[in-house]
């Protein structure tokens, strides 16, 4: 609402005392006597639900962080009604709000549109809000925040149901609070349906599922409290013959295909399978050899066994190394950075190979101390230096919860607020700095004293205190930092484990079992939440094991489905009845065109042949277009949704006509070039390439059509026929780089 502040904010202490004065006066109307038959009209349970249901304090309107809008200035979702209050009754010079003649306050008259507004009519005259706030200002515009209920709970009727493709169902929200009683606030509560392209809601809570089958909740928000509605969305095929259960995923899996009959497919060939783990977990193609051994071996554990001896390998260490530094932001600004880049690279890597266990790899990153050169975990304390910026990233990638909002407000989703960020942020405030011996680089210590952290708003210190949860007193030679991470390792932590094996899952499925994998909070709940919590138990009870965990997923029948849809799982994005392809992460498809060109990629300050997915840093993104155009990140953020997984023209471009992929091609010591001195039979040479591509021999249309091809004369810019060593030699690189573009070498599928 465009009103202009003329008066200055009172102090708390003043504006509480005119407001108790203000609100006394007016409850008295204007004949001087209380009007005993009205049922006074609350500030805080009735007109602020309707400023937050008709969007003025959102932060795109009144709620704009930096002073609000045009002058006039509400609390986020209405979590400060206090001072809503002053804002609305004490400022813009009284005009706001006209108790001797409602209709004529520039807060209906603007809302409503009846005068110009630059947010446009929020709040028609025949709406019920509309009605409640016209009361209140005619009652005198109580102000109750000390006096009214306190809303404690919020209940959606029903919770749960099992709906038909295109069916509907009314919702119904209750609100609880302090006294006891309940009120159906579902006119003015807020509704949310976490994909829409399974099911929208109205404003009136009217849900509507799509033809998607699957689970979709919808959030039901009121004045800072939540509830999810959560609905199942059969197919209702006949699922039949299950693939073989071997372990509790594909229990928890299988259980709900059947309920909401969703047939799953089969599982894929070897083929395929060891195409799919090996770039899963090692970040690289099956070599020819390895691929001709697992095709030939007619061992019933074969599979297993092949897990096993990726999980044993350095390959490993180095893709998930690249993995976990890219979200620990091991970034290069400055050339000072490079001891310390390829420290803490080392590190992780070492963690991984060693399967360190995941809480004592958290452990010793966040209780680092002293210098990089002598312990490398320090080094992320040098990308991340504010308590705030520490706690905000430690809670997103470790624990699943994104504090960011809870700095300045309530978390408009969940129920946390700015005392819990900044008692969480105290768990650091007792790191202390001194410049080391090596430029750019401080040695890190714990600065003896009380933990604390000072809330901006309230001026008030607040100690250490976990999520949710309360910690002992920390004596003062006491690192908080190790009570924090004492605190995520327990079984009874609701975070930890969870968001780390929801993360991993979405690596090996391409969609988390939670969406975004680091967004945790109650309104956004699980597809399969039986699973995710036997996924996280199996993880507590390894004792943190990360092979373990990639083990029994890579393991399961549900990991190793095939991608070829059948008619009734076609639709399906969210219950895994079959995998689902991806596109080859920037740094593996490199090293993946090295390996079937017969090439590498050099990098500066690395030893020759050192995979693209070892890359220690991002600095390396500068140097390789191919990378930078196919998204590696950048360490700038610990979500990871700062790789860029979609596809693109310039992509294309790059693939067609990029001088880096054409001297791969023509490499003279490349594959091609070996292959057109290679005496063997041409059928021979074109099932080593299918081989090295795909972990497969060609099939016999493939292998008709390469075998024309090879045959052809090639022609020169004259129209003669080029000799036969060249054209031999083009005819692969031809061949090859037609391999290299297709959609199953560029997916893991």
């Amino acid at each position: 609402m465009s009103l202009d502040t003329s008066r200055p904010r009172q102090s708390s202490a003043r504006w509480l005392w005119i407001a108790s004065v203000a609100g006394i006066l007016c409850l008295a109307g204007p004949t001087g006597r209380a009007r005993a038959a009205d049922k006074p009209v609350s500030f805080v349970n009735d007109v602020v639900p309707v400023l937050t249901k008709f969007g003025c304090n959102m932060g795109a309107c009144h709620a704009k962080a930096g002073g609000g809008q045009n002058g006039f200035q509400l609390s986020l979702l209405g979590f400060e009604p206090a001072e809503d209050f002053e804002h609305i009754v004490l400022e813009g010079r009284g005009r706001r709000v006209q108790f001797g003649n409602p209709d004529r306050s520039l807060l209906l008259l603007k809302a409503s549109g009846q005068v110009p507004h630059g947010g446009g009519a929020r709040l028609p005259k025949t709406a019920s809000g509309y009605t409640t706030v016209r009361e209140w200002i005619r009652q005198g515009g109580l102000m109750d925040a000390t006096t009214a209920p306190k809303l404690v709970s919020m209940e959606v009727e029903p919770k749960k149901a099992a709906l038909k493709r295109q069916a509907t169902q009314q919702l119904k929200a209750l609100a609880r609070y302090s006294d006891g009683s309940v009120r159906d606030v579902t006119d003015m509560a807020l509704f949310e349906s976490n994909d829409r392209a399974m099911a929208d809601v109205s404003e009136g809570g009217l849900v509507k599922v799509l033809d998607l089958p699957g689970k979709v909740s919808v959030m039901v928000r009121y004045q800072g409290r939540v509830a999810v509605f959560n609905a199942a969305i059969p197919l209702g095929a006949p699922v039949g013959q299950l693939p073989p259960a071997k372990n509790f995923i594909d229990t928890a899996v299988f259980a709900n295909l059947k309920e909401l009959g969703i047939p799953p497919s089969p599982v894929c060939d070897d083929a395929t399978f060891l195409r799919r783990v090996t770039l899963d977990i090692a970040g690289r193609l099956p070599t020819e050899d390895e691929a001709k051994a697992f095709l030939s071996d007619k061992s019933p554990d074969k599979r297993d066994r092949w897990i096993d001896e990726l999980l044993k390998s350095p390959d490993y260490a180095d893709f998930f190394a690249g993995k976990w530094t890219a979200v620990l932001k091991n970034r290069r600004d400055d050339a000072s950075d490079l001891a310390a880049n390829f420290a803490f690279h080392a590190w992780v890597r070492d963690s991984l190979l060693s399967n360190k266990p995941y809480d004592q790899f958290v452990r010793e990153l966040l209780g680092a101390t002293g210098t990089v050169i002598g312990n490398p975990p320090v080094a992320w304390y040098k990308r991340v230096k504010e308590p705030k910026d520490q706690i905000e990233d430690v809670a997103q990638l470790f624990l699943g919860v994104r504090m960011q909002c809870a700095q300045c407000h309530h978390h408009p989703f969940e129920r946390w607020s700015q005392d819990d960020y900044y008692s969480l942020a105290a768990f650091f405030s007792q790191v202390g700095r001194k410049p080391s011996g090596t430029r750019d680089e401080d040695l890190i210590f714990h600065k003896r004293g009380m933990a604390a952290a000072t809330n901006i708003k309230t001026r008030i210190a607040v100690k250490p205190a976990a999520l949710g949860d309360q910690v002992p007193a920390i004596a003062p030679d006491e690192d908080p930092r190790l009570r924090l991470a004492d605190w995520m390792k327990s079984p009874k932590n609701p975070f930890f484990a969870k968001v780390l094996v929801n993360r991993y899952w979405k690596h090996f499925f391409q969609r988390g079992l939670i969406e975004p994998e680091d967004d945790i909070r109650d309104s956004n709940p699980p597809t399969n939440p039986e699973l995710l919590a036997a996924l996280e138990k199996h993880f507590i009870e390894s004792g943190f094991d990360l092979k373990e965990l990639v083990r029994v997923i890579t393991r399961s029948s549900a990991y190793q489905l095939s991608a070829t849809p059948n008619k009734d799982n076609v639709g399906d994005r969210q219950n895994y009845s079959r995998y689902y392809p991806r596109r080859l992460p920037a740094e593996v498809m490199l090293d993946s065109i090295d390996q079937l060109a017969g090439t590498q990629t050099d990098f500066a300050n690395l030893p020759p042949g050192t995979r693209a997915v070892a890359l220690p840093d991002n600095s390396y993104n500068r140097s390789s277009p191919f990378l930078r155009v196919f998204g590696r990140p950048e360490g700038q953020s610990v979500c990871e949704c700062e790789r860029v997984q979609s596809s693109s023209l310039a992509q294309s471009l790059h693939m067609i006509n990029a001088p880096d992929i054409r001297g791969k091609l023509a490499h003279a010591n490349g594959r091609a070039e070996r292959l057109a001195k290679d005496p063997r039979p041409a059928e021979a040479k074109i099932k080593e390439l299918y081989l090295a591509a795909f972990a497969r021999e060609p099939r016999p249309e493939e292998l008709k059509a390469a075998l024309a091809y090879l045959a052809e004369p090639r022609l020169n810019a004259a129209g003669q026929k080029v000799d036969a060593q060249r054209a031999a030699r083009e005819n692969f690189q031809d061949l090859i780089w037609a391999l290299m573009t297709a959609k199953e070498f560029l997916f893991n599928h």
